[in-house]
């Protein structure tokens, strides 16, 4: 027959006066860092004492009872009860529950100590979030429950928004089935059904991460930093019905707004509403589009306009704020550190010296009747509007003293009525000719008609002046020839007239900048770096030229060398087509497949030479800018090839959309680039080098390999030689 385990006996309780109670030696718990004594003494006030005191007789010599009692468990306890009591807050003499042990126990006071603060079980996190709730539900508010439990109103609230997770990924956690990092991620949510399906993916994914979790979360959202909802607000999608969900656990930038048709429809309004609102000045049309595509401005004239001047009080209110900055940099130049009041304070004192000296530009009634503007969205939200456009076929028809139909064609070229293909007795060519701007009438074989005139001396014949002029070209060429410096200026005059004047503007020269434009252009192009510094340095430059094109060769002359390199060098990369165009089935006669290759090839001989790196320029593998355009086998060699085959294995089981976004993070920081991207190295490079008398890959300065008609003194105007920074060397703007 089996024995009966023996029953044990619990230690009895009472209550015993505090100011019998002293602490015992024999409390483990030494070290005082960390201990909150009197926010213990608040919360005993507010619950009164929730668990008993462990105490023990103090004997004296003799082995007897004194009366005192020590506290060998619950020093803590004694202490704010003792403060309680200093505070007179508790009467000295007051009844405390404590659990009674004999003085001479088996077990030692230490070792009571020792486990009453070893064995205690702190809550799961998850009944934390309960009970947070219930009491929320009870009618709690989370400022009050932050006050009792000691921690921000932030806390609370991560922790009632992990409440409302999914019951069913609650209980995978109550089981250790997923950390709380996974969990937190999935409470950026309150979608349970969305929260499950993300989870039975999981069981399949390499990538468990809680970024890749929010990242299928909100992969059908759109970010609040997003340039759209800059541009309308978030308070105004919020307004119409809009719903935004935030992470409270990571930074979210304002969170993630889940209705993309709600944001463009907002967005196409209010872009609609300040397209009127530009039409309303006098334009003839208005463009409006968040984007803007590559080249919008190509062949379109760009009309000048008039700063409005500054107004006295303008210029008083300019004068004061310089000032006033003045001072303040002065008074803070050396000090380690600028308040953040004070660097505040400077920064709001720019913004309103910018405001002033940005000066509103008006335009001609008569032009803007002809012109019109583009309205777009910059990335920072603003409202970017570009002014003062003419479409070839707005351009006004120019008509000649005594022909019916000469003026300009809608192709920018110029017509003089004649359909008949028939020359036009030397006068073809330019409609403002030599010959037609000498007022000549038509040529004759000789001159024998003029001796029959007498006295009056008519215009020499245009087939004369034709033969006279021929001569004088030949001449200037070889004049030309002579003089490198006065040439490279002629040439630059030609490039910025193209790229800076209107198609009116001619030089003799015959050149001229064909201006790249690309037939296929990614969403965005324009917001790219490259192409907000093209259009920086365009406008620095157009500030300083002069607003007429008669004024212009002058103003080259005033520049000096490293100017004038720069501005060539800036007038030249316009036309610079590196870009591989889809070359159609039948020839066209425009491109063909091997004119393409030729320029990719030329275009990798210059990027070597100017050593270019994409990855510096800002290019990444996006989604919308390559990874959503390649099949998943595409994708899959990428990352393979970019960060190995096991980055590859992680995601070559999930669908397309899946993958690219997951591809998209994992190449974020490598140095990969697309194939057609790459400057590939020549294969015969080294012997050219070492035919040159360098070692094999040595870069060659570009400065000593600059013509020597680019030297120190040879450029009009030159105090310098030209080098390679187009702006590192340009003075301020007059």
């Amino acid at each position: 027959m089996a024995k009966a385990p023996q029953k044990i006996t619990l230690s009895g309780s009472r209550d015993i006066p505090f100011d019998r109670l002293v602490l015992s030696q024999s409390n483990v718990r030494r070290v005082k860092a960390g201990v909150s004594i009197g926010e213990l003494a608040d919360d005993i006030v507010r619950r009164t004492l929730l668990q008993s005191l462990n105490v023990r007789p103090v004997l004296d010599t003799e082995g007897q009872e004194t009366g005192q009692f020590e506290v060998p468990a619950g020093g803590r306890r004694f202490r704010a009860l003792e403060l309680l009591v200093k505070q007179k807050r508790l009467a000295k003499d007051a009844p405390i529950p404590c659990v009674v042990k004999a003085a001479n126990d088996a077990v030692t006071a230490e070792e009571d100590s020792f486990a009453e603060n070893t064995f205690r079980e702190q809550l799961h996190p998850l009944d934390q979030f309960r009970a947070m709730q219930a009491m929320v539900d009870k009618g709690e508010d989370i400022e009050s429950i932050a006050a009792h439990f000691l921690v921000t109103p932030a806390v609370v609230n991560q922790r009632l928004r992990l409440a409302k997770v999914s019951p069913t990924l609650h209980a995978i956690y109550a089981e250790d089935g997923m950390t709380l990092e996974q969990l937190m991620a999935f409470a950026v949510t309150d979608d349970h059904a969305r929260q499950e399906q993300v989870w039975e993916m999981l069981a399949h994914s390499y990538n468990k991460s809680g970024s890749y979790i929010r990242s299928k979360l909100t992969e059908n959202t759109v970010r609040a930093g997003d340039k759209r909802v800059r541009f309308i607000g978030v308070e105004a999608y919020v307004a119409a019905g809009g719903c935004v969900m935030r992470d409270l656990f990571e930074p979210d930038d304002g969170g993630w707004l889940t209705d993309p048709a709600l944001l463009d429809r907002l967005v196409g309004e209010k872009l609609q509403t300040e397209g009127e609102r530009i039409a309303g000045e006098g334009w003839k049309w208005v463009a409006t589009a968040i984007d803007m595509p590559w080249g919008v401005t190509n062949g379109l004239r760009e009309i000048d306009g008039v700063e409005l001047a500054m107004s006295d009080e303008e210029q008083e209110r300019l004068a004061a704020l310089q000032t006033e900055i003045e001072d303040l940099e002065a008074e803070w130049a050396d000090a380690p550190e600028v308040p953040d009041e004070v660097q505040a304070r400077i920064e709001v004192i720019d913004a309103a010296i910018g405001a002033l000296v940005e000066r509103p530009v008006t335009f001609e009634a008569k032009d803007m009747a002809i012109a019109g503007a583009f309205l777009s969205i910059e990335v920072d939200g603003t409202l970017c509007i570009e002014r003062g456009y003419v479409r070839p076929e707005d351009e006004p028809v120019v008509q000649a003293d005594g022909e019916e139909d000469a003026g300009v064609d809608s192709q920018g070229g110029y017509h003089d009525g004649n359909d008949d293909g028939d020359e036009d007795d030397g006068a073809t060519g330019s409609p403002v000719s030599n010959v037609v701007a000498m007022g000549a009438a038509s040529s004759t074989a000789s001159g024998d008609d003029d001796d029959e005139d007498g006295e009056v001396v008519k215009p020499l014949p245009d087939r004369l002046v034709a033969e006279l002029t021929a001569w004088r070209t030949l001449a200037l060429q070889d004049a030309f020839a002579q003089s490198p410096s006065m040439a490279f200026a002629a040439v630059l005059h030609a490039f910025v007239l193209d790229c800076f004047y209107s198609s009116t503007c001619e030089s003799c020269l015959q050149i001229s900048l064909n201006e790249a434009s690309f037939g296929f252009s990614a969403t965005g192009l324009r917001d790219s770096a490259p192409a907000r510094a093209i259009a920086e340095r365009h406008k620095r430059w157009a500030d300083r030229l002069p607003d007429s094109d008669k004024n212009l060769w002058d103003a080259l002359l005033a520049l000096d060398g490293n100017e004038q390199a720069g501005l060539f060098a800036h007038c030249a990369s316009k036309v610079l087509n590196a870009q591989q165009e889809v070359v159609p089935k039948y020839d066209n006669g425009r491109i063909s497949k091997s004119s393409v290759e030729r320029r990719v090839s030329h275009s990798h001989v210059l990027a070597r030479a100017v050593g270019l790196d994409l990855i510096g320029a800002g290019w990444r593998p996006t989604v919308a800018g390559y990874l959503g355009s390649v099949t998943k086998q595409r994708i899959i060699a990428d990352v393979a090839e970019a960060k190995g085959a096991k980055f590859a294995e992680m995601i070559d089981h999930l669908k397309k959309g899946d993958m690219a976004r997951e591809a998209e993070r994992l190449l974020e920081d490598s140095d990969w680039l697309p194939e057609p991207m790459r400057t590939p190295v020549p294969v015969d490079a080294a012997p050219i080098d070492a035919a040159q008398g360098e070692e094999p890959g040595t870069q060659v300065d570009e400065a000593e390999a600059l013509p020597a008609f680019l030297d120190e003194g040879d450029l009009v105007g030159a105090g310098t030689a030209p080098g390679n920074d187009d702006d590192a060397a340009l003075p301020e703007a007059a």
